[in-house]
């Protein structure tokens, strides 16, 4: 688990200059993402592929496969009114998945 974590940080801190150019978008640290993961109010989302996910993943993690062709639909179900934070095992899924402007 420490190492899915660490791999989040990771993808936020490699992805943080163009993470702050989408104001929903916000990178956290460390110490705030193991706080705000804990929170009920929350939706947390890997994006690996189910064989992935098996491997191990974090606590109350849901998964949806960015390569999946139902990804879209899938996340057009989350609510809208919680955040919701992302993460594979790379970064390059999680920046796939990341909404448009």
């Amino acid at each position: 688990m420490k190492k899915v974590i660490l791999l989040f940080v990771v993808l936020f801190v490699t992805f943080s200059c163009q993470s702050q150019k989408d104001e929903r978008i916000k990178v956290v640290s460390k110490a705030e993402f193991k706080t705000m993961i804990n929170g009920e109010n929350i939706q947390l989302i890997d994006v690996r592929t189910p064989k992935e996910y098996s491997d191990g993943f974090i606590k109350g993690a849901k998964n949806i496969n960015v390569n999946d062709t139902a990804f879209e639909s899938e996340i057009q179900k989350l609510d809208k009114s919680k955040p919701v934070y992302i993460y594979c095992r790379s970064g390059a899924r999680s920046q796939t998945a990341l909404p448009r402007k």
